[in-house]
Formats: structure tokens, C-alpha cells, sequence
């Protein structure tokens, strides 16, 4: 039906014209000879308030009711105040009914509350901001990578390989529970592949393969992975986003993915001011500034071991004591990032024992030459390598993991046609959102979230 979306009607250019508008009602109230509501159509955080004349309609109770979905004609008026506008309502059709138990109300709902009623939760201003934004950045990120030729690759779901070797992938068969086969084998032999199959839990290893075909790739899609953690940062179905780049070092990978955060943020900032003011009032104070902050600042650069010793030496009680050659856990990453740096912080060369095989491996046999980018308020967002591109030492970690080789045929054979070095990254889409938006948990800003026990 035409209409005009609320966002052009709020941008002042229909000021004094006829106008049709549609949306929800958030609030309304009545008074003797006058009623108001206020309408949200999903194009803006701001809402429009509609005038209604009472002596110009039956039944008022029929479009009051908040979460009744209507159709507004009328003329666009200054208010009274002279600092924003209105429709003084000639015409309201009611377009969707809503019932008195609507779940969403006036007062302020939980964010956990409202994670119960996810197909409702986006009409809430949080979500409505907290969606803006994730689309404002996943558009900053094509632009990104297609301003700096970069090739979009879209990877396949469906693998028959765990390309970070850890064991966590969402199986994928055709056949239900079937004790007539005597075996593994034999029962992925008689399903749909002939052999086991499942989720992606990255684009990387065909994304390698693109690179050393043409240069400069990225891939942005759903990755899935069967990590039984229920902790706010952790997702079974996430996005991800991992550029591959040909004749690259571990340098080179680091200098590019701090430029992308940067691009994203500086992008993020100019087309969602309204949303991250927002944020900032409700979410998280000082927000605004500590995403300037890391537009403006070079990004720090630090050694494993070193951090390791920081830790070490922090006069601080952790839960999990540092020790090298173990991951460093969310507490560490942010004590380094907001007690130590006070910015993002680039960890690099990590022990090889506990970073995936691909990676390559540095002269002192014991580390690898990968990054993790860590910042404050979130812990890692960014996790890259440059890749192993000798074939002796590509075999070595394969084997010393006891993998398949044959699942990793196709990847290990590019070591031999022109092996160059390269290397790239991974983003995880909603934990840079969670940084720009204040948002603590990964469940906020992903439609709908899948986690541990959690399938709606």
C-alpha cells in the first residue's frame, strides 16, 4: 500500500502536505476531546505522534491499544513546541488488531524477558537500534572489502571437514536412528554423501583456496559450531566474516584488520548517530568516546609470552591462573585490553599446541605466527594466522593431530602448485556489534539466538 515511510515524514520535507503513514502504536493516551498516539513503523528510533480529534471518529478504542497495527491519513503540522512534527488525523484504518495481553507494554521489559519473546522483541527501541546498527555494519564491511579489491566468496555450509580440528561440528545426515548398521562407516556410506557430512564451522579452507586463485577474498555467512558453552559471548549459529589475502604476512594481516575495525566503526558512527546515542544513555556511558577512541589510536601490538608475564605479575586474583601455553581467558583479555592498554590489543604468536593446525609455524618450533585481537568490554573479536604454506610442515601438524588426511586433501595439495605465503582472519558479526552497541550478551543481537538447549 503506498505510504511514506516515518523516517522522511520526521526529515521535515512534507511539513504542511497530506500524507499517508503506517506502524504500530507504541503509546497512546486519551483526554476529553483529544487523543494521541504514538506511531513506529520500524524506519527510525523516533516515533510520530499522531493527533486525533475525537469529534472526527466513532470508536477511538479501536486504534488506542498499543501494538494495533495502523493506517494514518492526515496532514504533517509543527507541534506546539516548534521542535518537531505530527499528523493531525483526518483517516486511521486499523490494519492489525492486538489484543490487551500484548506482551510488550509501556513499562521497561528485561532484556531477559524479552529474550522469551523474540518474534516480539524488535518492535522494543533496544532491538530496533540494536538491528539498525547490525545492518549498518554488515553494509560498512562489504563497502570495506569492495573499495579494496576484495572478491566476495560464498563457501559451502555442507563439509565434510572440521577446519579448526576441534571437534565441534553439527552433524548432518539424512538417516534417522538406525541400529541395523554395524558400524560408523557403514551407516554414513548409506547416507545422502556416502560419507559423514556436516556444518561449517568456517569458510576458511575453501576461502584459502580462493585466495590463491585471485588474490584478495572475503567470505560473510553463517558458521555453526557444537561448543557446549553457555556464556554471554558464545553462539551455535553466528556470522562470520574471513578475508583471505594471497602474498600476505602475519603483519600485513594485522594491519588489515585493524583498518577494517576502524572502517567500521568510523562508518557505524556517521550513519547511526541517533542509535549509538542511544546505547550510551541506556547502555553503556561513555560509549561514544571509547569508540573514538579506538578510531583514533593506533592499535597495541603484543607478544604472547609478554602477556603472559603482565598477567603474571597483575596484582590481581584471577579465576584462571596464567600459565603459558594455555588460552587466555575472557578475564585475561580484559584486564590487558581496559587495565593495562586501554585500547584494542593484537596478541600474537601463540603456542602452537593450542592453535589450529593451518597455522604457521614460527622458527622457534614452539609458537605460531597467529593474532588474536582483544578489546575492552568484549575479550577477542578478531582471530587470524598467517597460514602454513610449506608442505612438509603443513603434513607434520596433520599428522602430530592424528586428522584425516583425506578430508583435507584439496587444501593440503595447494601447498604444492605455487605455494605462496598468505594468510587472513575471522570476524565474528555479533561480537563487534556487542562492542559498538554496549550490549552484553551475544543473544541481543542475533534474531534469533541458537544456543546449548536453546532451538526456537
Amino acid at each position: 500500500m503506498k505510504h511514506i515511510d516515518i523516517k522522511d515524514i520526521l526529515g521535515k520535507s512534507y511539513t504542511d502536505k497530506e500524507v499517508t503513514v503506517c506502524g504500530w502504536v507504541r503509546t497512546s493516551r486519551d483526554s476529553k476531546n483529544v487523543a494521541f498516539l504514538e506511531l513506529n513503523d520500524g524506519t527510525t528510533l523516533k516515533h510520530l505522534q499522531i493527533v486525533v480529534d475525537k469529534a472526527l471518529f466513532n470508536n477511538i478504542n479501536d486504534f488506542l491499544r498499543v501494538g494495533t497495527a495502523v493506517k494514518v491519513q492526515g496532514s504533517v503540522v509543527s507541534t506546539i513546541s516548534g521542535e518537531g512534527l505530527e499528523i493531525n488525523a483526518k483517516r486511521i484504518e486499523v490494519l492489525g488488531e492486538c489484543p490487551l495481553d500484548y506482551p510488550l507494554q509501556k513499562k521497561r521489559h528485561t532484556l531477559e524477558y524479552l529474550r522469551t519473546i523474540p518474534h516480539l522483541r524488535l518492535r522494543t527501541n533496544t532491538f530496533n537500534a540494536v538491528f539498525r546498527v547490525r545492518s549498518a555494519v554488515s553494509a560498512a564491511i562489504h563497502e570495506y572489502f569492495q573499495n579494496n579489491n576484495f572478491v566476495w566468496i560464498h563457501t559451502p555450509i555442507l563439509t565434510g571437514s572440521d577446519c579448526e580440528g576441534a571437534g565441534e561440528v553439527f552433524k548432518v545426515t539424512t538417516l534417522g536412528y538406525a541400529p541395523e548398521y554395524k558400524s560408523e562407516d557403514e551407516y554414513y556410506t548409506a547416507d545422502f554423501f556416502g560419507k559423514k557430512a556436516g556444518l561449517s564451522v568456517s569458510g576458511q579452507l575453501e576461502g584459502e583456496v580462493a585466495a590463491l586463485a585471485m588474490g584478495k577474498i572475503y567470505t560473510f555467512g553463517p558458521s555453526f559450531r557444537a561448543e557446549n558453552s553457555n556464556t554471554p559471548r558464545h553462539l551455535a549459529e553466528f556470522w562470520h566474516i574471513e578475508p583471505e589475502v594471497a602474498f600476505a604476512e602475519l603483519p600485513d594481516i594485522i594491519e588489515l584488520a585493524e583498518d577494517m575495525v576502524k572502517y567500521i566503526l568510523k562508518t557505524v558512527m556517521t550513519k547511526c548517530k541517533e542509535e549509538l546515542a542511544f546505547f550510551e544513555k541506556n547502555y553503556e556511558a561513555g560509549l561514544i568516546e571509547k569508540l573514538s577512541n579506538v578510531v583514533n589510536n593506533k592499535f597495541e601490538v603484543l607478544d604472547y609470552t609478554k602477556a603472559i608475564e603482565l598477567l603474571k605479575n597483575a596484582e590481581v586474583e584471577f579465576q584462571y591462573k596464567p600459565e603459558w601455553g594455555s588460552d587466555l581467558q575472557t578475564e585475561h583479555e580484559r584486564y590487558i585490553t581496559e587495565q593495562i592498554y586501554n585500547k584494542p590489543v593484537f596478541v600474537i604468536n601463540y603456542p602452537k599446541v593450542i592453535k589450529s593446525f593451518y597455522m604457521k609455524q614460527n622458527a622457534d618450533g614452539k609458537t605460531v605466527a597467529a593474532t588474536d585481537l582483544l578489546v575492552p568490554g568484549v575479550g577477542e573479536i578478531i582471530g587470524g594466522s598467517e597460514r602454513e604454506a610449506d608442505y612438509v610442515k603443513l603434513m607434520q601438524a596433520v599428522d602430530e593431530r592424528k586428522m584425516p588426511i583425506s578430508a583435507y586433501e584439496d587444501y593440503i595439495a595447494l601447498r604444492t602448485y605455487g605455494s605462496v605465503p598468505h594468510g587472513g582472519f575471522g570476524l565474528g558479526l555479533e561480537r563487534i556489534i556487542m562492542y559498538m552497541t554496549g550490549m552484553s550478551n551475544i543473544r541481543d543481537v542475533i534474531l534469533y539466538p541458537r544456543t546449548v538447549s536453546s532451538l526456537r
